[in-house]
């Protein structure tokens, strides 16, 4: 029963952090925040979240949610279990923890579980949410958001430096397919490259004119991955693109624009839409804008949003993921504060 006398952030950042949960594969970290919680008198519940057919796994996975029994809670935490791959395993020195999801996300869960300890023990009606699948398709945030609880307030984590977000990017995913006609390379005449055909659809969608915000800045298209062909001697028959958008508004102009661009030499499918926010700020709370995207806007059932978290995006998804024990400690305190004050 020891869990029961005292929680440290860092060592719970420290074990979370050993349970690789690389999307698709976050049964295993699910299931220890669950036993972590119970054994510290939540009430938890364990939720499935489907496998896409694509994963590559049948593995089991899961939404953990923590409250009081039989209450309707007034706030909120919730952030992801998931990370991004290559898994890389956790270390630290005196002032700075490093590895995968040390920063995304799971110092802010620990963090979230601190503040929730602190809160519920003052008297407040305190909620924790943790879903699988953020970093691809949010599907447990949309599973979440078919059974909310009925709060007013959700903070979810993401790394904001401790500052308050007063807009987070919404981000518009396609993937576009060519196809053409194989023959060999000295005969070009006699085929017809779906390569060549890419090559042009993605020329268009650089020249985009996206749209612009005056608060949140500049959408952004990245071309994340390109395959196709099977050989520099062959013309190529198939050729498949991934882009991403960062949106700063509506997705449907950047959609249409995109279907424009590609017509008549690539199918485009969107398989992520997630909507541009706007967000609170609170007074005496220092701010910033996110230029990523979030679960949030598949959270619309979970009460109003605000979006906060210790650790910086910059090194995030990124082989420095590092984050900072100070850092980490003080969001904790400010968790508790913002908590409070929502419920003055």
């Amino acid at each position: 029963m020891n869990d029961l006398l005292e929680f440290d952030p860092i060592q719970f950042t420290r074990q979370l952090c050993e349970i690789e949960s690389t999307t698709y594969q976050e049964g295993a970290v699910g299931d220890f925040l669950a036993g972590s919680l119970a054994r510290r008198g939540w009430a938890v519940e364990k939720t499935p979240v489907p496998q896409p057919p694509d994963s590559g796994t049948d593995g089991a996975r899961w939404n953990v949610y923590a409250g009081n029994a039989g209450e309707t809670p007034d706030v909120v935490f919730s952030t992801h279990m998931d990370t991004v791959p290559p898994y890389i395993p956790f270390s630290e020195d005196e002032d700075f923890m490093y590895g995968r999801g040390v920063s995304d996300a799971k110092g802010i869960i620990a963090a979230q579980v601190a503040a929730g300890e602190t809160l519920r023990a003052a008297g407040f009606r305190i909620g924790l949410l943790f879903v699988s699948g953020e970093e691809r398709d949010s599907a447990g945030a949309k599973a979440a958001n078919l059974a909310p609880k009925g709060n007013r307030y959700l903070i979810n984590g993401e790394p904001t430096g401790n500052c308050l977000a007063l807009a987070s990017k919404g981000a518009l995913r396609a993937s576009l397919k060519c196809t053409g006609k194989m023959a060999h390379s000295a005969y070009p005449e006699l085929g017809e490259s779906a390569v060549h055909k890419m090559v042009e659809v993605l020329g268009r969608l650089l020249t985009l004119s996206l749209p612009v915000d005056k608060d949140a800045g500049q959408s952004t298209l990245n071309i994340g991955q390109i395959q196709g062909g099977h050989a520099p001697n062959v013309i190529a028959d198939t050729a498949e693109a991934q882009v991403l958008v960062r949106l700063v508004g509506p997705s449907a102009p950047v959609r249409a624009a995109i279907l424009e661009a590609a017509s008549g030499l690539a199918e485009v499918s969107f398989t992520l839409d997630l909507a541009f926010v706007r967000l609170r700020a609170i007074a005496g709370l220092p701010t910033m804008v996110a230029k990523f995207a979030t679960d949030i806007p598949m959270l619309t059932n979970w009460g109003e949003p605000l979006l906060l978290g210790p650790g910086s995006i910059h090194v995030a998804h990124t082989p420095a993921e590092r984050l900072s024990k100070k850092e980490l400690k003080e969001a904790v305190e400010l968790y508790v504060k913002v908590a409070k004050q929502l419920l003055g």
